[in-house]
Formats: structure tokens, sequence, C-alpha cells
């Protein structure tokens, strides 16, 4: 990923709606969510949730598909793995061995911020 795509990406998610938009995404799966239904998950009006998934869209984030009358948003994990790449591009000099884990692997994360579980 070149730096001009890991800003554009950070700086989409660099605000509370869309990153708990993003989160919602991830936690979907590949299946995605139809947009009235994030809407009502996050308590987010929908010209809100439009506004912000555009800036998620523009970025490479996430991707919309048009069913009937409905738009379903899925995650990009594509562009969040290459993302995540980036950022950890030659972790601890290239020796990752000496790197703590990323994250700490878990049964259950804690829902996107907005989200109901």
């Amino acid at each position: 990923m070149k730096l001009s795509a890991a800003v554009v990406a950070l700086g989409a998610l660099a605000q509370e709606t869309r990153l708990g938009i993003f989160r919602a995404l991830v936690q979907a799966g590949p299946a995605g969510m139809a947009a009235g239904e994030l809407a009502r998950l996050l308590d987010v009006p929908p010209p809100t949730l439009s506004f912000h998934l555009r800036d998620l869209v523009a970025a490479g984030l996430a991707s919309a598909t048009r069913n009937g009358r409905s738009i379903g948003y899925r995650a990009d994990f594509a562009s969040m793995d290459a993302l995540m790449a980036f950022l950890s591009d030659n972790c601890c000099g290239g020796n990752p061995a000496l790197c703590a884990p990323a994250a700490p692997k878990s049964a259950k994360s804690k829902p996107a911020k907005g989200a109901r579980a």
C-alpha cells in the first residue's frame, strides 16, 4: 500500500461514526449489511450514514452493492489487510518475533461503539 492510500484510509477511520460503521461491517463478514440495518444497529440517521459510507467507499475500505431498492455494504477485507500490513511493515526492525502481538486473541470482542450487541 502506498503512503497516500494509507493516509486516506486512516483519515476515513479517524472519525467515531465511520470507525463504528467500519467495525460493524467487519463484524458482519463478507455478507455485509444493508444500509437500513446499519442505520438501526448504530442508531445513525440514514442521511448521516450515507455521508459516512461515501467516505469509507471512497477510501477503498468498503464497497456498495445495489439489491433492488436497497444498497448493501461490506468491508473490503483486502484493503483492511493491506492497511494492517502497511502499519506493521518492518515491525521491530524487520524481526516480528520480537514484537508483542498486535491484538489479543479473544473469543468475544467488544461490539463497535454505538453498536448494540
